[in-house]
Protein backbone atom coordinates (compact mmCIF):
# COMPACT_ATOMS: atom_id res chain seq x y z
CA UNK A 1 0.00 0.00 0.00
CA UNK A 2 2.65 2.53 1.00
CA UNK A 3 5.69 3.50 -1.10
CA UNK A 4 8.40 1.29 0.41
CA UNK A 5 11.26 2.78 -1.63
CA UNK A 6 10.35 6.33 -0.60
CA UNK A 7 9.94 5.25 3.01
CA UNK A 8 13.39 3.68 3.11
CA UNK A 9 15.06 6.69 1.52
CA UNK A 10 13.37 9.03 4.01
CA UNK A 11 14.29 6.85 6.97
CA UNK A 12 17.95 6.56 5.96
CA UNK A 13 18.18 10.31 5.40
CA UNK A 14 16.71 10.99 8.84
CA UNK A 15 19.08 8.58 10.57
CA UNK A 16 22.07 10.12 8.78
CA UNK A 17 21.21 13.57 10.14
CA UNK A 18 22.63 14.03 13.63
CA UNK A 19 19.87 15.50 15.82
CA UNK A 20 20.48 15.15 19.57
CA UNK A 21 18.14 17.06 21.88
CA UNK A 22 18.75 20.78 21.59
CA UNK A 23 20.44 20.44 18.18
CA UNK A 24 17.56 19.51 15.90
CA UNK A 25 17.99 22.40 13.44
CA UNK A 26 19.35 20.33 10.54
CA UNK A 27 16.65 17.68 10.61
CA UNK A 28 13.98 20.37 10.96
CA UNK A 29 15.31 22.05 7.82
CA UNK A 30 15.42 18.72 5.98
CA UNK A 31 11.80 17.87 6.88
CA UNK A 32 10.57 21.34 5.90
CA UNK A 33 12.06 20.84 2.45
CA UNK A 34 10.67 17.31 2.30
CA UNK A 35 7.12 18.45 2.97
CA UNK A 36 7.48 21.26 0.44
CA UNK A 37 8.69 18.75 -2.15
CA UNK A 38 5.50 16.70 -1.74
CA UNK A 39 3.29 19.80 -1.42
CA UNK A 40 2.19 19.03 2.14
CA UNK A 41 1.21 22.11 4.11
CA UNK A 42 2.65 22.32 7.60
CA UNK A 43 3.02 24.69 10.51
CA UNK A 44 6.25 25.45 12.29
CA UNK A 45 5.71 25.89 16.02
CA UNK A 46 8.73 27.56 17.61
CA UNK A 47 9.82 26.02 20.91
CA UNK A 48 12.94 28.11 21.29
CA UNK A 49 15.19 30.00 18.91
CA UNK A 50 16.08 27.78 15.90
CA UNK A 51 14.17 24.80 17.35
CA UNK A 52 10.54 23.91 16.92
CA UNK A 53 7.84 21.37 16.12
CA UNK A 54 6.57 20.60 12.62
CA UNK A 55 2.81 20.06 12.52
CA UNK A 56 0.52 18.86 9.74
CA UNK A 57 -3.13 19.70 10.34
CA UNK A 58 -6.40 19.13 8.48
CA UNK A 59 -7.58 22.18 6.55
CA UNK A 60 -10.07 22.89 9.33
CA UNK A 61 -7.12 23.30 11.70
CA UNK A 62 -8.58 20.80 14.15
CA UNK A 63 -8.60 17.05 14.65
CA UNK A 64 -9.32 14.58 17.42
CA UNK A 65 -6.24 12.45 16.79
CA UNK A 66 -2.59 13.43 16.47
CA UNK A 67 0.28 11.16 15.45
CA UNK A 68 3.40 12.14 17.39
CA UNK A 69 7.05 11.40 16.76
CA UNK A 70 10.13 12.96 18.31
CA UNK A 71 12.92 13.81 15.90
CA UNK A 72 15.65 14.17 18.51
CA UNK A 73 17.96 11.43 19.78
CA UNK A 74 20.34 10.88 22.67
CA UNK A 75 23.95 11.98 21.96
CA UNK A 76 26.02 9.67 19.76
CA UNK A 77 28.26 7.09 21.39
CA UNK A 78 30.71 7.55 18.53
CA UNK A 79 30.50 10.76 16.53
CA UNK A 80 32.33 9.09 13.64
CA UNK A 81 29.95 6.12 13.40
CA UNK A 82 26.35 7.06 14.15
CA UNK A 83 24.92 6.85 10.61
CA UNK A 84 22.77 4.11 9.10
CA UNK A 85 24.30 0.71 8.36
CA UNK A 86 22.18 -1.84 6.48
CA UNK A 87 22.59 -5.54 7.27
CA UNK A 88 19.91 -7.51 5.45
CA UNK A 89 16.52 -6.29 6.70
CA UNK A 90 18.07 -4.71 9.78
CA UNK A 91 19.15 -1.08 9.81
CA UNK A 92 21.59 -0.01 12.51
CA UNK A 93 22.30 3.53 13.65
CA UNK A 94 21.54 6.22 16.18
CA UNK A 95 17.80 6.80 16.50
CA UNK A 96 16.78 3.88 14.29
CA UNK A 97 14.49 2.40 16.96
CA UNK A 98 14.01 5.51 19.08
CA UNK A 99 12.35 6.83 17.11
CA UNK A 100 13.15 7.93 13.59
CA UNK A 101 11.60 4.71 12.31
CA UNK A 102 8.27 5.69 13.84
CA UNK A 103 8.60 9.25 12.47
CA UNK A 104 9.38 8.04 8.95
CA UNK A 105 6.48 5.54 9.02
CA UNK A 106 4.06 8.27 10.10
CA UNK A 107 5.25 10.69 7.42
CA UNK A 108 4.95 8.03 4.71
CA UNK A 109 1.43 7.13 5.91
CA UNK A 110 0.37 10.77 5.52
CA UNK A 111 1.96 11.06 2.06
CA UNK A 112 0.26 7.85 0.91
CA UNK A 113 -3.07 9.07 2.28
CA UNK A 114 -2.67 12.37 0.40
CA UNK A 115 -1.89 10.57 -2.86
CA UNK A 116 -4.42 7.72 -2.70
CA UNK A 117 -7.38 9.02 -0.69
CA UNK A 118 -7.15 12.56 -2.08
CA UNK A 119 -9.15 13.98 0.79
CA UNK A 120 -8.33 16.30 3.64
CA UNK A 121 -6.30 14.64 6.38
CA UNK A 122 -8.44 12.97 9.04
CA UNK A 123 -5.73 13.32 11.71
CA UNK A 124 -2.80 15.56 12.53
CA UNK A 125 0.90 14.80 12.61
CA UNK A 126 3.34 16.43 15.04
CA UNK A 127 7.10 15.95 14.83
CA UNK A 128 8.42 17.32 18.10
CA UNK A 129 11.79 18.24 19.56
CA UNK A 130 13.34 17.70 22.96
CA UNK A 131 11.84 14.38 24.07
CA UNK A 132 15.14 12.92 25.22
CA UNK A 133 15.82 15.84 27.55
CA UNK A 134 13.09 18.17 28.82
CA UNK A 135 10.05 17.30 26.71
CA UNK A 136 9.79 20.98 25.75
CA UNK A 137 8.41 20.19 22.30
CA UNK A 138 5.56 18.12 23.73
CA UNK A 139 4.76 20.75 26.34
CA UNK A 140 4.48 23.42 23.65
CA UNK A 141 2.33 21.20 21.41
CA UNK A 142 -0.07 20.34 24.25
CA UNK A 143 -0.28 23.98 25.28
CA UNK A 144 -1.52 25.04 21.85
CA UNK A 145 -3.66 22.14 20.55
CA UNK A 146 -6.60 20.37 22.25
CA UNK A 147 -6.38 16.89 20.72
CA UNK A 148 -8.41 14.03 22.19
CA UNK A 149 -6.02 11.21 21.31
CA UNK A 150 -2.32 10.88 20.56
CA UNK A 151 -0.58 7.95 18.88
CA UNK A 152 3.09 8.11 19.84
CA UNK A 153 5.55 6.10 17.77
CA UNK A 154 7.95 5.00 20.50
CA UNK A 155 9.43 1.49 20.00
CA UNK A 156 6.92 -1.14 21.15
CA UNK A 157 7.45 -3.85 18.48
CA UNK A 158 4.06 -2.67 17.20
CA UNK A 159 2.27 -3.82 20.36
CA UNK A 160 -0.20 -1.11 21.44
CA UNK A 161 0.48 0.30 24.90
CA UNK A 162 -2.68 1.55 26.63
CA UNK A 163 -0.84 1.91 29.94
CA UNK A 164 2.33 3.78 30.89
CA UNK A 165 4.56 3.38 33.94
CA UNK A 166 5.23 6.39 36.11
CA UNK A 167 8.74 7.78 36.23
CA UNK A 168 10.76 9.46 38.97
CA UNK A 169 14.29 10.77 38.53
CA UNK A 170 16.06 11.14 41.88
CA UNK A 171 19.25 13.13 42.33
CA UNK A 172 21.42 12.17 45.31
CA UNK A 173 24.39 14.14 46.63
CA UNK A 174 26.36 13.00 49.67
CA UNK A 175 28.95 14.89 51.67
CA UNK A 176 31.85 13.60 53.71
CA UNK A 177 35.26 14.63 55.03
CA UNK A 178 38.42 14.67 52.98
CA UNK A 179 41.05 12.67 54.86
CA UNK A 180 44.26 10.89 53.92
CA UNK A 181 43.46 7.44 52.52
CA UNK A 182 45.34 5.73 55.33
CA UNK A 183 43.14 7.32 57.98
CA UNK A 184 39.86 7.49 56.01
CA UNK A 185 36.76 7.03 58.13
CA UNK A 186 33.96 5.03 56.43
CA UNK A 187 31.22 7.07 58.13
CA UNK A 188 32.84 10.25 56.74
CA UNK A 189 33.48 8.93 53.22
CA UNK A 190 31.03 10.46 50.73
CA UNK A 191 31.13 7.38 48.46
CA UNK A 192 30.43 5.02 51.37
CA UNK A 193 27.52 7.21 52.48
CA UNK A 194 26.18 7.16 48.91
CA UNK A 195 26.50 3.37 48.68
CA UNK A 196 24.67 2.94 51.98
CA UNK A 197 21.88 5.32 50.90
CA UNK A 198 21.41 3.62 47.52
CA UNK A 199 21.39 0.17 49.12
CA UNK A 200 18.68 1.32 51.53
CA UNK A 201 16.56 2.51 48.61
CA UNK A 202 17.17 -0.68 46.63
CA UNK A 203 16.23 -2.84 49.63
CA UNK A 204 13.01 -0.86 49.91
CA UNK A 205 12.28 -1.24 46.19
CA UNK A 206 13.08 -4.94 46.39
CA UNK A 207 10.26 -5.37 48.86
CA UNK A 208 7.87 -4.02 46.22
CA UNK A 209 9.17 -6.51 43.68
CA UNK A 210 8.03 -4.87 40.43
CA UNK A 211 9.51 -1.36 40.41
CA UNK A 212 12.26 -1.02 37.78
CA UNK A 213 15.32 1.03 38.66
CA UNK A 214 18.56 2.24 37.11
CA UNK A 215 21.62 3.69 38.86
CA UNK A 216 23.57 6.13 36.70
CA UNK A 217 26.11 8.98 36.66
CA UNK A 218 27.73 7.78 39.87
CA UNK A 219 30.78 10.00 40.48
CA UNK A 220 32.82 11.47 43.32
CA UNK A 221 34.99 14.54 43.71
CA UNK A 222 38.60 14.07 42.61
CA UNK A 223 40.46 13.47 45.84
CA UNK A 224 43.74 11.81 44.97
CA UNK A 225 45.05 9.51 47.71
CA UNK A 226 42.31 10.62 50.07
CA UNK A 227 38.67 9.98 50.84
CA UNK A 228 36.28 12.06 48.67
CA UNK A 229 34.18 14.71 50.37
CA UNK A 230 31.40 14.73 47.76
CA UNK A 231 29.59 12.11 45.67
CA UNK A 232 26.73 12.32 43.16
CA UNK A 233 24.40 9.75 41.63
CA UNK A 234 21.04 9.52 39.89
CA UNK A 235 18.32 6.92 40.25
CA UNK A 236 15.70 6.29 37.57
CA UNK A 237 12.54 4.63 38.90
CA UNK A 238 9.96 3.19 36.50
CA UNK A 239 6.85 2.63 38.54
CA UNK A 240 3.83 0.41 37.75
CA UNK A 241 0.51 2.19 37.59
CA UNK A 242 -0.80 0.62 40.81
CA UNK A 243 1.60 2.65 42.98
CA UNK A 244 0.88 6.19 44.16
CA UNK A 245 4.06 8.08 43.31
CA UNK A 246 3.57 10.65 46.06
CA UNK A 247 3.38 8.00 48.78
CA UNK A 248 6.32 6.09 47.29
CA UNK A 249 8.57 9.16 47.22
CA UNK A 250 7.55 10.10 50.76
CA UNK A 251 8.51 6.64 52.01
CA UNK A 252 11.91 6.84 50.29
CA UNK A 253 12.64 10.28 51.73
CA UNK A 254 11.46 9.20 55.18
CA UNK A 255 13.72 6.15 54.98
CA UNK A 256 16.80 8.14 53.93
CA UNK A 257 16.43 10.94 56.48
CA UNK A 258 15.80 8.49 59.30
CA UNK A 259 19.40 7.31 58.71
CA UNK A 260 21.23 10.40 57.42
CA UNK A 261 20.97 14.08 58.30
CA UNK A 262 20.76 16.95 55.82
CA UNK A 263 24.48 17.71 56.18
CA UNK A 264 25.31 14.24 54.87
CA UNK A 265 22.87 13.86 52.00
CA UNK A 266 20.71 15.90 49.66
CA UNK A 267 17.83 14.22 47.82
CA UNK A 268 16.13 16.07 44.95
CA UNK A 269 13.35 15.03 42.59
CA UNK A 270 14.46 16.12 39.14
CA UNK A 271 11.52 14.66 37.19
CA UNK A 272 8.14 13.23 38.15
CA UNK A 273 5.83 11.76 35.50
CA UNK A 274 2.68 10.03 36.66
CA UNK A 275 1.61 6.87 34.88
CA UNK A 276 -1.82 6.18 33.46
CA UNK A 277 -4.03 3.43 32.06
CA UNK A 278 -6.61 3.68 29.28
CA UNK A 279 -9.71 1.55 28.97
CA UNK A 280 -9.53 -0.93 26.09
CA UNK A 281 -13.25 -0.27 25.60
CA UNK A 282 -12.66 3.34 24.56
CA UNK A 283 -13.02 4.39 20.91
CA UNK A 284 -9.36 4.32 19.80
CA UNK A 285 -8.45 0.98 21.42
CA UNK A 286 -11.54 -0.58 19.83
CA UNK A 287 -10.63 0.89 16.44
CA UNK A 288 -7.07 -0.42 16.75
CA UNK A 289 -8.29 -3.90 17.60
CA UNK A 290 -10.41 -3.97 14.43
CA UNK A 291 -7.51 -2.76 12.30
CA UNK A 292 -5.15 -5.33 13.80
CA UNK A 293 -7.63 -8.09 13.03
CA UNK A 294 -7.96 -6.94 9.42
CA UNK A 295 -4.17 -6.73 9.03
CA UNK A 296 -3.74 -10.10 10.80
CA UNK A 297 -1.39 -8.61 13.38
CA UNK A 298 -0.96 -9.76 16.97
CA UNK A 299 -3.15 -7.60 19.23
CA UNK A 300 -1.67 -7.91 22.69
CA UNK A 301 -1.98 -4.58 24.56
CA UNK A 302 0.66 -3.94 27.19
CA UNK A 303 2.22 -1.15 29.27
CA UNK A 304 5.09 1.10 28.23
CA UNK A 305 7.74 0.78 30.93
CA UNK A 306 10.08 3.62 29.98
CA UNK A 307 9.68 7.37 30.26
CA UNK A 308 8.39 9.31 27.25
CA UNK A 309 6.39 12.37 26.25
CA UNK A 310 3.15 10.43 26.84
CA UNK A 311 2.62 11.57 30.48
CA UNK A 312 2.88 15.17 29.27
CA UNK A 313 -0.01 14.52 26.89
CA UNK A 314 -1.95 12.67 29.59
CA UNK A 315 -1.56 15.51 32.09
CA UNK A 316 -2.80 17.90 29.36
CA UNK A 317 -6.03 15.94 28.90
CA UNK A 318 -4.92 14.09 25.75
CA UNK A 319 -5.17 10.29 25.83
CA UNK A 320 -1.91 8.79 24.50
CA UNK A 321 -1.44 5.35 22.97
CA UNK A 322 2.17 4.31 22.39
CA UNK A 323 2.61 2.28 19.24
CA UNK A 324 5.69 2.08 17.07
CA UNK A 325 8.27 -0.10 15.34
CA UNK A 326 11.48 -1.19 17.01
CA UNK A 327 12.51 -2.79 20.28
CA UNK A 328 12.90 -0.62 23.38
CA UNK A 329 15.70 -2.86 24.68
CA UNK A 330 18.11 -1.71 21.95
CA UNK A 331 17.26 2.00 22.19
CA UNK A 332 20.02 4.23 23.62
CA UNK A 333 22.66 1.58 22.88
CA UNK A 334 25.59 1.62 20.46
CA UNK A 335 24.04 -1.31 18.58
CA UNK A 336 20.61 0.26 18.12
CA UNK A 337 18.73 -1.16 15.14
CA UNK A 338 15.30 -1.76 13.67
CA UNK A 339 13.95 -4.26 11.14
CA UNK A 340 12.83 -2.43 8.01
CA UNK A 341 9.94 -4.86 7.47
CA UNK A 342 8.54 -3.68 10.79
CA UNK A 343 8.75 -0.06 9.63
CA UNK A 344 6.76 -1.01 6.53
CA UNK A 345 4.11 -2.68 8.69
CA UNK A 346 4.02 0.40 10.94
CA UNK A 347 3.46 2.72 7.97
CA UNK A 348 0.61 0.53 6.70
CA UNK A 349 -0.87 0.39 10.19
CA UNK A 350 -0.77 4.18 10.53
CA UNK A 351 -2.25 4.51 7.04
CA UNK A 352 -5.14 2.23 8.03
CA UNK A 353 -5.79 4.36 11.10
CA UNK A 354 -5.95 7.43 8.86
CA UNK A 355 -8.35 5.84 6.41
CA UNK A 356 -10.57 4.38 9.15
CA UNK A 357 -10.94 7.79 10.82
CA UNK A 358 -11.61 9.66 7.57
CA UNK A 359 -14.87 11.58 7.54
Amino acid sequence: MINEKRLKELFLDMVNIYSPSGKEEEIISYLKDYFKKYKVDFEYQEVEESRGNLIILPQSGESEIVFVGHIDTVPAFDYENYEADIVGDEIYGLGTADMKSGCAAMIEAFLTYKEKVKKDFSCSLALVVGEEESGDGAFELCRAYPFDWAIIGEPTNLLPCFGHYGYVEISLVTYGQKLHAAVSKPDKNAVKIMMDAINMILDYLGQKGDILYNIRDFSSSQSGFASPNRCEAYLDLHIPIKYAIGSLVFEIEDLIFSKFDSEEIKLSLETIHHGYELSNKASMPKLLKNIYEKMKLEFNPTDFKSDSDAPIFWQSGIKPIILGPGDLSVAHTKDEFVNFKEIITAANLYYNILTNTAK
